[in-house]
């Protein structure tokens, strides 16, 4: 049991000082999305939420999601496909998805 406690809270301190990190990069840059892969069933992303795909300018306020856990679909892909490659986990760059320009 105490082993697993140690563990919940190696994971704890890691997600805080991560997580900050990625929400840094949201809100610096024109970014919809950050992941940070810690290991093969281990994520954090940070998901800007924005209005018909655009940041809206007139608002005050910024609503950011979140998410620490498991590996959706398309994350978990990524994940095949760096294996594939043979890089080694935690994947070193944070991913970062762009607004679109239209």
């Amino acid at each position: 049991m105490k082993e697993q406690e140690v563990k919940s809270k190696m994971v704890r301190l890691l997600a805080k000082s991560v997580s900050s990190v990625v929400l840094q990069i949201i809100l610096t840059n024109d970014t919809k999305m950050a992941t940070k892969y810690i290991s093969e069933k281990f994520v954090i992303n940070a998901t800007r939420k924005l209005s018909q795909g655009k940041i809206d300018k007139r608002s005050k306020e910024i609503d950011i999601v979140l998410k620490i856990g498991r590996p959706n679909f398309a994350e978990r892909e990524f994940i095949k496909n760096c294996k594939m490659a043979g890089e080694p986990f935690p994947v070193k760059n944070i991913q970062i998805k762009k607004i679109n320009k239209r």
